[in-house]
């Protein structure tokens, strides 16, 4: 896909130092759209960055952010999802929450796709936040994805104006069971660009979590970001 990737969809990834400690990933969008969205996800990253070492606690880190937002006049609000993930054998345990925003979709070896079971107040509105942390294991050859709604809001097909959805979404996603994380994001953008063709579009981006069926360290391919 081609357009200016310059938009409020952001992602960040801070790889774990050691096998024993958790891999950070964010995948979030601010509202708003241009500069002004792109200039606020910088702020968020910049936050979230200085946030890493406090990762374990999701609560501390999403509420500290939450408390930074509502310290800053006219910031627009935030949805986003915070997942910490380590190897634990042939196995990946990820930590998953969600700040008002679209629950990970899990791509398990037999094409059953499952939705991450956490939930929350979105970020920079309201004084107190709540939120559900969802535990996932994934076992080889398993997938997480994060993507942002405007994935699943994408206008296109036959008519040229009918929404992706969340069943299409997932129905991709059953074909792609037993892929590399890098191939499932491969395949969701082939297909959303297909769908959408030349239309004009809202910012997208997806990020996979992925259980390797080998040994190697655990795979986060990096989510492209469109507007």
């Amino acid at each position: 896909m081609t357009g200016e990737l310059v938009g409020g969809d952001f992602y960040d990834l801070h790889p774990a130092d050691t096998p024993e400690t958790e891999t950070v990933a964010v995948l979030g969008d601010v509202c708003g759209k241009g500069l002004e969205a792109a200039v606020v996800a910088g702020r968020i990253r910049h936050v979230l960055q200085a946030l890493v070492p406090f990762a374990a606690d999701h609560t501390r880190v999403l509420t500290l952010l939450n408390d930074a937002l509502l310290s800053s006049p006219q910031t627009p609000f935030v949805t986003l999802v915070l997942v910490t993930a380590v190897r634990q054998d042939a196995r990946v345990r990820l930590r998953i929450s969600s700040a008002g925003h679209p629950a990970p979709l899990i791509v398990r070896v037999t094409g059953q796709v499952e939705e991450a079971r956490t939930g929350g107040t979105l970020i920079g509105v309201f004084a107190d936040i709540e939120f559900k942390t969802a535990e996932v294991a994934l076992q080889p050859g398993e997938t997480c994805l994060l993507y942002s709604d405007g994935i699943t809001e994408a206008r296109g097909g036959p008519l040229g104006n009918v929404m992706f959805d969340e069943d299409r979404l997932r129905g991709v996603l059953a074909q792609c069971a037993g892929m590399p994380a890098e191939a499932v994001t491969e395949r969701v953008q082939m297909i959303i660009a297909q769908w959408v063709g030349e239309g004009a579009h809202d910012d997208m981006a997806v990020l996979a979590i992925g259980a390797p069926r080998d040994t190697r360290p655990a795979t986060v391919d990096e989510p492209t970001r469109e507007r």
